[in-house]
């Protein structure tokens, strides 16, 4: 909802556009000339000024540098019916939002509200997601509000006092890592080392010697004498990253330590004994590769003492923006201000299925503020993937913009709902509005 100065000298423009904007919800104020809108601004603040470029006693661009001058935030639409080039090039150079040129419809004017509506919310959004990460913790590296974030870091902060082996199930991209060095952080191991494997990334012949060490000669290659991965993390934490990769003859070598705490590097029998808690996680079905005998059924049932799902992104889109402002402050050249994201971005954002999850994101926000130098990132700068399909060719038919972002939150809010078997609330929550939105979107497109 905004708050609208709308200056026009002529009541049959003035007053129906108003009660227009009332209906939506906005706040409206009107003004017959510059000079009484100068009184407006001189009383309130607005988060939107409509002004006709040609007024009685102060024109618009006069009304225009003020704004501009005391009050930058606020957005500014000029109207005229006086449509020449050269005052549209006037409102570019003075940074008008919008220029419109009188007789227009009333719903392309709506829809230029709606848009700088829209992008006041995210603004607003993404300032509420820059303070709370400025508050952050050590405590508190996996972020989101959504319902199945915030109940992961109660789980997570009511077992890290525990030495008892925790899994991690989830879709690649999840962020497992980070829940694992969570748990490593508020725990009373967070002064000893956090030590991480990717088993997926070792060779199946080295991975024994990555683990528990070696002596040199022990076997070919092996120059010098090596500690391995469990001694390095030794009254700390280790993280297993894609456990269901280990090959089953290590596995048994595994089993032993997490029973007796003990192991033998190869290359002696000499037993070294080490305290570790152990957190595993994986992207596979473990419970299905010890049925089919691909992972120790015993073992299993050793590693998951407590077992965390991290949800994919899809189920947590109200954690978008805190997540686009941490990624946008992480890639952001010191000493530079993060940049915007225009409305289409956020849309391509909003809308995109993230196979890839958090990650995916993270490397699409890289990839928007490496193209976009500085300026706006808008949807051409963000990854292929993230821009639907390519743009018609000019010869194609072309549709109003308020009509094709009608139709597209119409799909959305009704492909939502079915992912949600119709459940209201829940499909709130991912669409990060209130159920009373929902309704009021239900109602207004006629969504079942």
């Amino acid at each position: 909802m905004l708050d609208i100065l709308l200056v026009d000298d002529e009541a049959d423009i003035r007053l129906p556009l108003g009660e227009a904007l009332r209906e939506l919800g906005h706040r409206v104020s009107l003004a017959a000339d510059g000079g009484e809108a100068m009184h407006c601004l001189d009383r309130q603040t607005f988060h939107l000024v409509m002004s006709d470029v040609r007024l009685p006693k102060v024109d618009g661009f006069t009304i225009l540098r003020r704004l501009r001058d005391e009050r930058p935030d606020t957005h500014v639409v000029l109207m005229t019916a006086f449509g020449t080039i050269q005052e549209a090039v006037a409102a570019v150079k003075e940074t008008a939002v919008d220029y419109v040129t009188k007789p227009f419809e009333l719903p392309e004017v709506l829809a230029i509200v709606h848009r700088i509506d829209e992008r006041g919310q995210l603004l607003r959004e993404l300032a509420e997601a820059r303070a709370e990460l400025a508050a952050k913790h050590a405590d508190q590296m996996i972020e989101g509000r959504s319902p199945a974030m915030v109940h992961l870091r109660e789980q997570i902060g009511a077992i890290a006092a525990s030495s008892a082996a925790v899994l991690l199930v989830g879709e690649s991209g999840t962020g497992k890592e980070m829940a694992a060095r969570m748990l490593h952080a508020i725990s009373e191991r967070r002064q000893a080392p956090f030590v991480a494997v990717n088993c997926a990334a070792v060779p199946a012949t080295l991975i024994e010697a990555e683990l528990f060490g070696h002596e040199r000669g022990a076997f070919t290659g092996a120059v010098k004498r090596r500690e391995g991965r469990f001694k390095a993390a030794d009254g700390g934490t280790l993280f297993l990253d894609e456990i269901g990769e280990m090959p089953t003859e290590v596995q048994v070598k595994l089993l032993r330590v997490l029973q007796d705490g003990v192991f033998e590097p190869i290359g002696t029998n000499t037993p070294v004994k080490v305290d570790v808690r152990l957190v595993s996680a994986s992207n596979r079905d473990l419970r299905t590769l010890a049925a089919e005998g691909k992972f120790r059924q015993d073992l299993y049932y050793r590693i998951k003492v407590f077992e965390l799902r991290l949800p994919p992104l899809r189920e947590r889109l109200a954690d978008l923006p805190l997540l686009v402002e941490q990624f946008l402050r992480e890639f952001t050249p010191s000493g530079a201000e993060s940049p915007v994201i225009a409305p289409a971005a956020w849309a391509a954002l909003q809308t995109h299925s993230y196979p890839g999850n958090v990650r995916e994101l993270k490397h699409a926000i890289q990839h928007a503020i490496i193209l976009a130098h500085g300026q706006p990132i808008q949807s051409h700068h963000l990854p292929m993937d993230f821009r639907g399909q390519v743009e018609a060719p000019p010869s194609a038919a072309i549709e109003p913009l308020a009509l094709v972002m009608a139709q597209f939150e119409k799909e959305y809010v009704e492909r939502v709902l079915r992912s949600t078997g119709g459940e209201r609330a829940r499909a709130a929550e991912l669409l990060g509005i209130s159920r009373k939105n929902l309704w009021e979107k239900m109602v207004k497109y006629g969504v079942k």
